[in-house]
């Protein structure tokens, strides 16, 4: 590895990490990572722009001494605290004594708890607050929940760069590193979006708002390719998968299931069948067939879901856990929801479910409907009715 100049004065000095294949124990990375690290010199002062990997810390600070003495680092600017960014920092303090560590005010209690001592001397920035190095000028940009409440913007305004931490960023290795080089990443890139930023839409639609409105030649990410060509498509994309969604005048309720014998199913279309009699839309998913990241626009637009599971060695199938878990970053507080599904002994799946959807934050008006094995004409009219409550609930 090592470093590659962005422009003049400005060199990236990440690490590369092609071999991962998952981030953070819940992120897929069929490209593996990089880790960006980027220096930025002056005629008078010297910023580093985040740290690395703690895994990598030694490789990081090898890399990082050929471009420059660490002591005569005069900062070192941490846009995030999360370990990806800052866990070569204890490391890297040995051999950079002299810098200053500048953050936000939630990033010095965080970092405080990283490195384990006491952080009197640190530079804690506020919005607009800028720090000359001579020539080289850098302007903080406070921007909280992206996507922690830690987070702030780098802006180099002479070389019109912008550092935005994990915003814009990919999970996604290539040792030519310029979008411009590395070929199409655009799948990377939504994966990215779906799974850090989605929960934040309101922050990222504030985000990209003013970012529009400063001169931006290059994004700099903390994961990912560099942005130096695709500057209007990068903003372009969170742009619109931030956008609110339209209201469409109509009320939606999801049945998503797992059926292993078939009877959840035929419960399934009773529920549906319930709810529309009352009037509310239904669309109706087999979880086994289905992706769950791809139904996550869906459960956003709905105003509430049942989700169905027969019951397996006294729980509910992976299947529908998965969904739930995936929902996690849909905001689903307020919406109604609810549990079925057959079982043949004990029947605990439903209930399950139920408490995770009240934990979820769903409103939950309705006990879990369940049945023993093949149900009767009477089960499916308890569905069918099931499923009005349902929508009651819903246009109430």
């Amino acid at each position: 590895m090592r470093a590659i100049e962005i422009s003049s004065g400005v060199k990236w000095v990440g690490t590369l990490d092609p071999q991962l294949r998952v981030f953070d124990v819940v992120m897929r990375a069929e490209h593996g990572t990089t880790y960006n690290s980027y220096l930025v010199v002056g005629k008078e002062k010297t910023a580093l722009i985040e740290t690395n990997k703690g895994k990598f810390s030694s490789l990081f600070i090898e890399n990082l001494s050929r471009v420059v003495d660490p002591a005569k680092i005069d900062y070192i600017v941490m846009n995030h605290m999360e370990p990806d960014h800052s866990g070569a920092l204890p490391e890297l303090l040995t051999v950079a004594p002299n810098a200053k560590l500048v953050m936000t005010k939630p990033g010095k209690s965080l970092v405080e708890n990283i490195i384990n001592r006491p952080l009197p001397e640190a530079i804690l920035v506020s919005d607009g607050d800028i720090i000359d190095l001579g020539g080289k000028t850098l302007e903080f940009m406070i921007e909280p929940f992206l996507h922690w409440p830690d987070t702030m913007f780098t802006y180099l305004k002479e070389d019109e760069i912008l550092f935005p931490c994990d915003f814009l960023g990919a999970h996604y290795c290539d040792d030519r590193l310029f979008d411009d080089e590395v070929g199409n990443y655009d799948y990377a890139f939504k994966y990215y979006f779906q799974a850090i930023m989605r929960p934040f839409k309101e922050h990222v639609r504030r985000a990209v708002a003013r970012v529009e409105g400063l001169k931006v030649k290059v994004i700099c990410p903390s994961h990912g390719p560099i942005i130096r060509s695709g500057v209007k498509k990068a903003l372009d994309h969170y742009k619109s998968w931030a956008a609110p969604e339209e209201p469409e005048g109509k009320r939606l309720l999801l049945v998503l299931y797992v059926s292993a014998y078939g009877n959840t199913t035929k419960m399934a279309d009773a529920v549906a069948e319930g709810a529309r009699s009352q009037g509310v839309d239904t669309e109706i998913f087999d979880l086994t067939g289905t992706d769950d990241s791809m139904l996550l626009d869906e459960v956003e637009k709905a105003s509430g879901i049942a989700v169905g599971s027969c019951t397996i060695n006294g729980d509910a199938l992976p299947h529908a856990w998965n969904f739930l878990s995936s929902l996690l970053t849909v905001k689903v507080k307020g919406k109604t929801a609810g549990a079925f599904g057959s079982y043949g002994w004990s029947g605990e799946g439903p209930v399950m479910l139920t408490e995770r959807l009240k934990g979820l934050k769903f409103k939950v008006p309705e006990a879990p409907v369940r049945i023993r094995l093949v149900p009767t004409p009477e089960d499916l009219e308890n569905c069918r009715a099931f499923g009005a409550k349902l929508a009651e609930a819903i246009k109430s």
